[in-house]
């Protein structure tokens, strides 16, 4: 065989097994890279529910003081096993109707969910304003309930409907709310939900915590940023007594706007702080809408906030009237039909 015609075999062979070593080498890299970036996700998600379990355990063990109902069972955990990891990205179906919704929620019976094997940390009550948007409150209790439910809650959830034309007062139907759901249960928490925003991450808790706790810190519509530096708007959890305490929402709040600054502001007035969970998990998702007829901007927001100092005492809970017109026991949900009139507005 020609010398040369050898070297040139050999050369070749050489340069095939060079090639396969690099590739090798390669992959093995890359697998031993993507390998140890996952152990590391694993460990960060470890580290992270660990975290999440203690922060809750310590925010929650004021509630486990009096004896509950069920006492013989063990206490839920402080992060539920059956919680989805990660935020998701929400659609709505635009033929869903509320026939679906109560088929995929057997165990919701009149409004009310408990869990049966455990006994939940608190009994949340989630009050929810309402009038005109019957196809965001479909949205929204479809992806709720499924949501609350794996998340191990002791609750039911109350719609607070505003009967008649008069201007939309989103404060003052909270304040009933609060103050007729407590004639049904005794709430240890209660959530404030404006209907058009659906929570994306289950590892957003709705319990309430030691302070007011704010739970939007960012939405798709603004980018998943908060609104503002101390915006306290959207949804809300406080305890009965933090709720109590500040004398609940000011009634004087008609049309959009100024109701839940003044809430923050009888907050600090009171010595407590707005806490939040981290941006990572405080995302929901808004359904967007038109401003609504007869929820027009509030002109008179910027005076009343002007005044918290002054009338934060006697404008509130103390001062809620209403005409209660119906309490309806439906399957999804408990709702509250009232009647309010604006001849309570300051002047």
């Amino acid at each position: 065989m020609d010398v040369n015609c050898l070297s040139f075999r050999l050369f070749y062979r050489f340069r095939v097994l060079l090639l396969f070593i690099v590739c090798s080498l390669v992959v093995g890299w890359a697998t031993s890279y993507y390998l140890w970036e996952f152990q590391k996700t694993k460990i960060v998600m470890e580290h992270f529910r660990k975290r999440i379990v203690a922060e809750q355990e310590k925010k929650t063990s004021a509630f486990m003081e009096a004896p509950a109902e069920n006492s013989d069972l063990r206490v839920c955990p402080a992060l539920s096993p059956y919680l989805i990891e990660g935020s998701r990205n929400l659609s709505f179906k635009m033929s869903l109707t509320l026939e679906e919704v109560e088929k995929s929620n057997p165990k919701v019976l009149k409004g009310h969910y408990r869990p049966s094997k455990c006994r939940p940390l608190q009994r949340v009550a989630i009050l929810i304003p309402h009038r005109n948007r019957e196809k965001h409150l479909l949205y929204l209790l479809d992806h709720l309930h499924p949501f609350l439910q794996r998340q191990q809650l002791d609750y039911a959830i109350y719609i607070i409907h505003q009967a008649g034309n008069t201007k939309f007062n989103r404060a003052k139907l909270l304040n009933i709310g609060y103050l007729e759901t407590l004639k049904e249960e005794k709430w240890d928490c209660f959530i404030f939900h404006d209907v058009d925003l659906v929570p994306e991450n289950d590892f957003n808790l709705y319990l309430c915590d030691n302070e007011p706790k704010h739970l939007v810190v960012g939405r798709n519509a603004t980018g998943y940023r908060l609104r503002y530096s101390g915006y306290f708007g959207g949804v809300t959890a406080m305890t009965r007594d933090q709720f109590a305490k500040v004398n609940g929402f000011s009634n004087n709040y008609w049309g959009w706007g100024g109701e839940d600054d003044d809430l923050r502001e009888r907050v600090m007035l009171n010595k407590m702080k707005v806490v939040r969970p981290s941006p990572e998990i405080a995302r929901y998702t808004m359904i967007f809408h038109k401003r609504d007829d007869g929820n027009e901007v509030n002109g008179e927001r910027m005076r009343l906030l002007r005044q918290v100092a002054r009338v934060w005492k006697t404008d509130g809970l103390n001062s809620c009237s209403y005409k209660l017109l119906s309490v309806q026991h439906n399957p999804l949900y408990i709702n509250i039909t009232v009647n309010i009139s604006v001849s309570s507005q300051s002047p």
